[in-house]
């Protein structure tokens, strides 16, 4: 069994594609979200559906850096409150 810090240097971490979320509402949202895209590539011409999936990859990016952010930002809390409990 690999150690964490294995993956970590191999590049094998990756909690942004294992993550699965709790909320019930996602599946039904993604639902929604697949749905909503099959009807504008049903309703748009290919140049203006082609604008939409890039204005989505721009927020997915922009998602995705805001999500890794948090995480160093939760994992230097974590941090801080391990230092705090040991230190007072």
């Amino acid at each position: 069994m690999k150690s964490i810090l294995e993956d970590m240097y191999y590049g094998n971490l990756r909690p942004d594609e294992s993550i699965k979320s709790a909320d019930p509402r996602a599946k039904q949202l993604h639902q929604e979200v697949m749905m909503l895209m099959d009807n504008y590539q049903k309703k748009l011409a290919a140049a203006e559906f082609e604008e939409i999936e890039r204005l989505l990859d721009l927020v997915g990016e922009l998602n995705s850096m805001h999500a890794a952010a948090a995480f160093v930002q939760g994992y230097r809390i974590g941090a801080l409150m391990i230092m705090e409990v040991y230190c007072g």
